[in-house]
């Protein structure tokens, strides 16, 4: 974990304090459990939970360094903690951990965690939700250009260009929610998973109590498929937040300038240039993406272990586990904040629909041409005709507007009414069918046009 790209919370997850904090309430629930069966003296239980208990609660920077210490000897996490632990509850702590291996403690415990960070993503997706919709009903009439290869399609609406990303999200959304009770399972089924020390009752308590489903076959670990799942699901959230970055770096191009992050008092976007106003955000967000991708190749490759278990997935997911978690945070946080400071110049966005000279209407033109009798094929070939030469002579003192072109045209005098042709080149008859839209995406028509 970069400090400069983790927020706090989330990196409190992956604290070490946090993880003990878990493991201590697995072997409490499962001491409470072997109790309520007979296995283990109530009494005995009850000091787990209270001497231990104490314990965990003021955990502090001077008991990790004293479980690392124990662990230089016992080359073992979960054994140097429960020496630790064992410190405090006395003679009781032979009650701990009765029956299970490390597997089922450790894999608990990171179901906990990677539900405990799921929960937080799902908050960040609500807040990129949140930021996209207000900006989409903001601007659900701003007429800007479409773009198909880079290049000037057909005019759109800024908002449904941002309704198109609030869909994705809200898509990403429920792949979280999936994601997260996929990996929402726990493990307490002894060496290889058969309950031989381990009453499934206990395994059941625990789960119940920690609000996690029970693993079906753990085989000593929860098969890692379900983790495998879970970092491609972050994936996608990701390639979505570098999808709405790419386009907000293109719109701030000096060329488009349609619209740009918020650029703060005081900011300085370079060292030699004092002019610049750089994507930095957006361009970051871009990198981040990256980072979150690279967990997915060793997430399924960690699904191939050695018959019921063995540890080569382990040293990934240290890595992997807090890294792809707390760096889709932080983009998601920093991408609900750009949204929502957006710069958006709409005079701006109604020149570039038009600085082609009009050729950005050729599509409803030609079917102007169809509807006037004239046969597609030859539609096309005289709209066509009249768009290159628009397009390949302006700026220059011989060039013409598409529709001076159109009107000079013999193929199209006469034959076409002016009116038709005017309405055929009017912007705004591409948004006919926003409410339409929106009720698809937001379940309601947004803000009405107003004069």
């Amino acid at each position: 974990m970069v400090p400069r790209y983790t927020r706090p919370a989330m990196a409190a997850i992956w604290a070490p304090e946090n993880r003990y904090r878990i493991w201590f309430e697995i072997e409490a629930l499962a001491a409470e459990a072997m109790a309520q069966i007979g296995e283990v003296p109530p009494e005995a239980a009850r000091n787990i939970r209270v001497k231990g208990g104490a314990k965990i609660a003021a955990i502090c920077a001077a008991d990790v360094d004293r479980i690392d210490e124990i662990e230089r000897t016992t080359r073992h996490d979960v054994i140097a903690f429960l020496t630790w632990l064992a410190e405090s509850i006395g003679d009781d702590s032979r009650f701990v951990h009765l029956g299970m291996t490390s597997s089922d403690v450790l894999d608990t415990c990171l179901s906990v965690q990677l539900t405990q960070a799921a929960d937080m993503l799902i908050a960040d997706v609500d807040a990129v939700l949140a930021a996209l919709k207000a900006r989409a009903f903001e601007h659900k009439h701003t007429v800007t250009i479409g773009r198909s290869h880079a290049i000037h399609a057909e005019p759109t609406s800024f908002g449904l260009k941002l309704a198109g990303h609030y869909a994705e999200f809200a898509r990403n959304r429920a792949r979280l929610v999936a994601a997260r009770a996929e990996i929402a399972v726990c493990a307490i089924s002894g060496a290889v998973g058969t309950f031989a020390h381990a009453d499934p009752r206990v395994e059941a308590f625990v789960a119940e109590k920690l609000g996690l489903a029970v693993e079906p076959v753990s085989t000593q670990v929860i098969p890692r498929d379900r983790h495998a799942a879970f970092f491609a699901a972050l994936a996608v959230v990701a390639s979505g937040v570098e999808r709405l970055a790419t386009e907000v770096r293109h719109l701030q191009r000096s060329e488009v300038r349609e619209a740009e992050e918020f650029f703060h008092p005081g900011q300085k976007g370079s060292s030699a240039m004092p002019h610049k106003r750089n994507p930095v955000l957006s361009e970051n967000l871009t990198g981040l993406a990256r980072i979150v991708r690279a967990a997915v190749i060793p997430a399924l490759e960690n699904v191939t272990l050695w018959h019921e278990r063995d540890i080569s997935h382990s040293s990934v997911e240290r890595a992997i586990a807090p890294d792809a978690t707390v760096t889709l945070d932080f983009a998601l946080g920093r991408l609900a904040g750009m949204m929502e400071k957006l710069v958006v110049y709409p005079e701006r966005m109604a020149e570039n629909v038009e600085s082609l000279g009009g050729v950005v209407h050729s599509g409803e033109v030609l079917l102007a041409l169809a509807r006037a009798g004239i046969l597609r094929e030859d539609a096309y070939r005289i709209v066509q005709r009249n768009a290159m030469a628009t397009w390949t002579k302006l700026g220059t003192p011989e060039g013409r507007s598409f529709r001076a072109n159109l009107d000079a045209d013999p193929e199209v005098a006469g034959r076409v009414p002016a009116a038709v042709i005017d309405a055929a080149m009017d912007p705004d008859f591409h948004l006919r069918q926003l409410d339409t839209l929106f009720i698809r995406v937001f379940g309601e028509p947004g803000p009405a046009k107003t004069a």
